[in-house]
């Protein structure tokens, strides 16, 4: 009704101005609270929330207990709140806000709906008219009457609406947040306030979830803790590895650095409900062969610092080179995460002959730097070179390597020009990277000369 209407009958009501964007903060978070009582929570708009209880609800004692600790949960937070359980998410809808509140028994949905107004079609309103002077004032009503004929005279969108509120069609909820891999939780009976002996609480979590993608033949990649608070605040810490673990201690280790690097820290408040442990992303992770060498010691060891370094500040600033396939010496290496999973880097660097020096130098110059040179013949390398005001004499010289530009992903305009690269080795025994952009006549007049890099 309008706000005029409402003062009228009620003339101490309480008016705030809307705020949807808050509304949606808050049923965000609504959500991430729900989640203690399972993964799988989904918006329910306009002010409700779809829990799947699919395998959940013996965890609270059956249908009815998990639905009275819902509500429960709910009313802690100062929230008034209607639950029903049903077979598929419009029935549950339905019965919860036009219904009675409940536990409808398997199968049963048809026959806790057919009383339901057609309002809990929730149809336009041209529809709710038509309807009701049709004289169909139940779902009921609409049911026995021939599906084609409605459809013909209402829209599909309502038939099928009502189908699957009457749970003839089931269709799942897209939960906000994707199924981990592997989920692991402990409820404590009072709430848990001792941050000190978090790690004693999380550490037979995580030996549980190892366990259980060790059966698997898996590791984990990606990892969350998620702590529950009893004010409806849900914390979450999440951590990395770059390469598929089962190692609790190592696990543990990085939720320590993780927890230690957060700009807020962790804040039990009144205390939590729930702490759950989740393996986000697992991969296949076959038992490693103990040998002599020390080389795959070593590589555990890198790993285990990257994972480290990553856990205390973050992902996104612990970088690595990565090959590319290009001929061009400029795309040919970039930064990517040094955790980022082996199956995202399918190039590797090209090794050079054995007994043969490398052909591209360890050091480059972002610009090159501008030389100046002189060379016996146009298209000969250079005898000597000046840069940074010190002039260096050629000993040994080898090239030239023509590497033209890549037209396919050269902008048009672009005034990129072959490039001839030589290896210079000076009298002191100094070994430079140097080309010479522009070919004689066809790409310019006068060619420059730039020192690109240095080789050890």
């Amino acid at each position: 009704m309008t706000l005029a209407d409402a003062r009228a009958r009620a003339p101490h009501l309480a008016v705030a101005q809307a705020d949807p964007d808050a509304d949606e903060r808050l049923m965000l978070r609504l959500a991430a609270f729900g989640e203690q009582f399972t993964p799988l929570v989904a918006l329910d708009p306009p002010c409700g929330l779809m829990l799947d209880a699919t395998g959940c609800a013996h965890l609270f004692g059956g249908d009815a207990m998990m639905r009275t600790s819902v509500l429960r949960a709910m009313a802690r937070l100062s929230f008034t709140g209607r639950a029903a359980l049903a077979g598929t998410p419009d029935a549950a809808r339905a019965l919860a806000r036009f219904g009675a509140e409940g536990v409808t028994p398997p199968g049963e949905d048809e026959i806790f709906t057919r009383p339901l107004s057609i309002a809990a079609l929730e149809a336009p309103k041209e529809t709710s008219v038509a309807l009701t002077r049709a004289g169909l004032t139940t779902l009921g009503d609409l049911a026995d009457r021939s599906s084609a004929a409605l459809t013909a005279r209402f829209g599909a969108e309502t038939m099928r609406r009502l189908t699957r509120i009457l749970g003839r069609e089931d269709a799942r909820i897209t939960p906000l947040r994707a199924l981990p891999e592997c989920m692991v939780e402990r409820r404590f009976a009072e709430p848990f306030l001792d941050l000190s002996a978090i790690e004693n609480v999380l550490r037979p979590l995580i030996a549980e979830a190892m366990g259980i993608l060790e059966r698997r033949g898996q590791g984990g990649r990606a990892f969350e803790a998620r702590f529950f608070r009893t004010d409806g605040a849900v914390a979450s810490l999440r951590f990395e590895t770059g390469a598929p673990s089962r190692n609790v201690e190592a696990l543990l280790r990085l939720f320590r650095l993780k927890a230690e690097s957060l700009a807020d820290p962790l804040d039990p408040g009144f205390g939590f409900d729930v702490i759950r442990f989740c393996v986000l992303c697992a991969e296949t992770l076959a038992q490693g062969q103990i040998g002599f060498e020390r080389q795959g010691a070593q590589e555990n060891d890198v790993a285990d610092l990257v994972d480290r370094l990553a856990a205390r500040f973050g992902r996104e600033r612990v970088l690595r080179f990565a090959a590319h396939e290009t001929h061009d010496p400029v795309r040919a290496a970039s930064y990517v995460y040094a955790a980022a999973s082996p199956s995202s880097r399918p190039y590797s660097w090209v090794k050079p002959e054995q007994g043969e020096p490398p052909l591209r130098p360890l050091f480059l110059f972002d610009p090159p730097h501008p030389i100046e040179t002189m060379a016996e013949t146009p298209d000969g390398p250079p005898m000597h070179f000046k840069w940074r005001r010190a002039r260096h004499m050629i000993a040994r010289a080898e090239g030239p390597e023509r590497i033209a530009p890549e037209w396919w992903r050269n902008a048009v305009g672009s005034d990129r020009r072959t490039r001839d690269y030589y290896r210079l080795e000076d009298r002191d025994g100094r070994r430079f990277w140097v080309f010479r952009e522009g070919l004689y006549e066809s790409e310019t007049a006068a060619p420059r000369w730039f020192l690109h890099g240095l080789f050890a």
